[in-house]
């Protein structure tokens, strides 16, 4: 009788021995690709977040801006791209749901910066009043 090939289970592992490497992490690039080029999409997410920074030393609102609309770039990036390199931290939905989170807190603060404020929330100063009383 020929040997049968053992089935392995799809089921996760009572105990885990290595780290699985998230979905998405694979290289976005061929890999005789040069490293640069490999590594794109958190390449473009890291340019952008470095240029508003550097905006920042002039205009506040506006380099801040530019930073948020790069992590909200990431969380697209993440959520429609299947490999993006390093860009994968974790899952596909907690990578989005981060990056997008930190990227839209980002936008909003910028726009909420004080003195002339590009959006009110009116409900915040009721919140405050009511928290410090």
């Amino acid at each position: 009788m020929a040997a049968h090939p053992e089935r392995r289970s799809r089921r996760f592992p009572v105990f885990t021995r290595d780290t699985a490497r998230p979905e998405g992490g694979g290289r976005a690039a061929p890999g005789g690709a040069p490293a640069p080029a490999r590594q794109w999409p958190l390449l473009a997410v890291l340019a952008g977040s470095v240029t508003g920074l550097l905006v920042v030393l002039g205009e506040m609102r506006i380099g801040l801006l530019v930073v948020g609309a790069s992590l909200l770039a990431g969380a697209v990036l993440r959520w429609l791209v299947p490999e993006v390199g390093m860009l994968a931290v974790r899952s596909r939905f907690t990578d989005v749901l981060t990056y997008g989170l930190l990227g839209g807190t980002v936008v909003v603060l910028a726009l909420m910066v004080q003195p002339e404020p590009w959006l009110q929330l009116p409900f915040l100063q009721d919140l405050m009043r009511f928290l410090v009383r």
